[in-house]
C-alpha cells in the first residue's frame, strides 16, 4: 500500500511528489510516455522564476533526479482506471494493479493535430509536432510552422537557427503569443522567416515523405501552395482524462473539475497542473498546482486514515 499515487510525471506531477515525499509519505508515479511532459519539449523557457533561460528536458531532468534520490518509485505504465476501495483507491494500469491512500492526477495535455488528411500517415515523414525532437533533420531545408501562439514562436525561433527557411502560418489574422517572442519572430522576418496569416490547411503534399502543403486564404478563398520539406503543428493540446471519467467530474472539454485547492468530485483524488480547469496553464502554475495537491493529499491522509 502506497500512500500517494501520482499520475503523470510532468511539472505537477513531480512537483507533487517532491512535497508528499518530503512530508514524509511513500510515493509512486506513473507515467504514460514521456518524463518532464510536454514542457521536456520546449527548447527554451524563460519565464520560470530563478531561470533566465533553459532547455524544459534540463529542468525536467534535475526534478526527475530530486524526486528519486528523496525515494520515489517511478514505472512507466499507462493508468486506465481508477476504483475506491474501503481504505482508499486501487489503481489499474496496463502492467498491473496498485493500491493507495490517496491520488493526485497530473496527467497534463497532448497535441491537438490539425484533422487533415494523410496527418498521421506522414508523421515521421515531414509531419511533426516537435521542433525539438524533429527540427535537426531538416537543417538547411524550407519548414513550416502552423500555430500562432507561445508554442508554434518558439519552434520558429528555434529552427530559424538552421533551416533555410521557416515558413510560419496561422488561421487567424495575428500572433496569440507574448509579446516578446512576437517582437523576436517578427525581427526575423528580415532573414529568414515568412509569415502568412488567414490561410487554412487543406492537403498534405507528397507521396511517401512532405513535400509541401496546400492552404485556402480564408478572406479571400484562394489556394496558396508551399513547398517544404518538413511541418510543425502547434495549434493548441487536449486533455488525457477519459481513464477517469467514471470517478471525478470532467468539464466538456474533458478537464478535469477542480478549483485552485486542486480538490475533485471524489474525496480523496486530487487534480494538478493542465489536466484541470482553469485559467493559465504555464510551467510555473503547474508547478504550484502539485504543492497544492500534494499539501491536501497528505491532509486528507493524516485525517481519515
Amino acid at each position: 500500500m502506497t500512500d500517494v499515487i501520482i499520475i503523470g510525471a510532468g511539472p505537477a506531477g513531480m512537483t507533487a511528489a517532491l512535497n508528499c515525499l518530503r512530508y514524509g509519505k511513500s510515493v509512486l508515479v506513473l507515467e504514460a510516455e514521456t518524463f518532464g511532459g510536454q514542457i521536456a519539449f520546449s527548447p527554451r523557457v524563460e519565464n520560470f522564476p530563478t531561470v533566465k533561460q533553459a532547455a524544459g528536458s534540463e529542468l525536467m531532468d534535475k526534478l526527475y533526479d530530486q524526486i528519486t534520490e528523496l525515494g520515489a518509485a517511478v514505472e512507466l505504465e499507462r493508468v486506465e482506471k481508477i476504483e475506491k476501495t474501503p481504505v482508499g483507491f486501487k489503481v489499474f494500469t496496463d502492467y498491473g494493479e496498485h493500491e493507495c491512500l490517496s491520488v493526485i492526477v497530473a496527467t497534463g495535455v497532448k497535441h491537438r493535430e490539425i484533422g487533415v488528411p494523410r496527418e498521421q500517415e506522414l508523421v515521421g515523414n515531414g509531419v511533426s509536432y516537435c521542433a525539438l525532437c524533429d527540427g535537426a533533420f531538416y537543417s538547411g531545408e524550407e519548414v513550416a510552422v502552423i500555430g500562432d501562439a507561445n508554442t508554434a514562436l518558439q519552434y520558429a525561433l528555434l529552427l530559424a537557427g538552421y533551416c533555410k527557411t521557416v515558413h510560419v502560418c496561422t488561421l487567424f489574422d495575428k500572433f496569440f503569443a507574448d509579446k516578446a517572442l512576437v517582437d523576436r519572430l517578427l525581427d526575423k522576418q528580415k532573414d529568414n522567416v515568412k509569415i502568412y496569416h488567414n490561410i487554412n490547411l487543406r492537403t498534405f503534399c507528397g507521396e511517401d515523405e512532405l513535400d509541401g502543403l496546400d492552404f485556402e486564404n480564408t478572406v479571400t478563398g484562394k489556394p496558396f501552395h508551399l513547398d517544404c520539406k518538413a511541418t510543425f503543428i502547434c495549434i493548441g493540446q487536449i486533455p488525457s482524462n477519459s481513464a477517469f471519467e467514471s470517478i471525478v467530474e470532467l468539464d466538456k472539454y474533458g478537464y478535469i473539475v477542480a478549483g485552485e485547492d486542486c480538490k475533485t468530485s471524489c474525496p480523496g483524488i486530487f487534480a494538478a497542473g493542465d489536466c484541470r480547469t482553469k485559467a493559465v496553464r504555464q510551467m510555473v502554475t503547474a508547478a504550484a498546482d502539485g504543492s497544492v495537491a500534494s499539501l491536501a493529499a497528505c491532509k486528507y491522509i493524516d485525517e481519515t486514515v
